[in-house]
């Protein structure tokens, strides 16, 4: 009898995972492009201030959060810290572990301006910029009407 259990159970977990593989082939592509969205962003109350300023006033509009709040500078670091930060943001957000407004880290603070020189690299080349954030003097182009900074 248990020979019997051991072979459905088997058998039954062969199916589930052949479910999840065809799913994840299926939908994987339209969940990650998603999951990189304004919009998913957004799903996090504490965001709607930024969403709204971003959508109606931000000078980036057209960029997706990720363009400015991961790392871009290569494939690797990219996925690695959306894997983090995800991580992070879902914990804080579900165990209600934020401060609000919240506050970008250090590492975050560090990926947005390095995000901002390699976008606007032609603009900023002959510009020492040294220690200082770029939303020290480009606090408009930023979630500043949502009282963030």
């Amino acid at each position: 009898m248990s020979i019997i259990r051991n072979i459905l159970s088997f058998k039954t977990l062969i199916v589930l995972l052949v479910m999840v593989v065809f799913f994840g082939i299926l939908y994987g592509g339209d969940i990650y492009h998603y999951s990189e969205s304004p919009k998913f962003c957004n799903s996090c109350h504490v965001m709607n201030e930024m969403y709204n300023n971003y959508i109606h006033n931000g000078a980036h509009r057209n960029a997706l959060c990720i363009d400015c709040h991961l790392p871009n500078d290569n494939v690797v670091a990219h996925f690695v810290w959306k894997g983090i930060d995800g991580t992070k943001d879902v914990v804080y957000f579900y165990g209600n572990l934020y401060n609000e407004p919240i506050e970008i880290s250090r590492h975050g603070d560090e990926v947005v301006k390095e995000n901002c020189l390699r976008c606007h690299q032609g603009i900023v080349s002959n510009v020492n910029i040294g220690d200082r954030k770029c939303i020290d003097c480009h606090r408009r182009h930023t979630h500043k009407h949502t009282g963030v900074f």
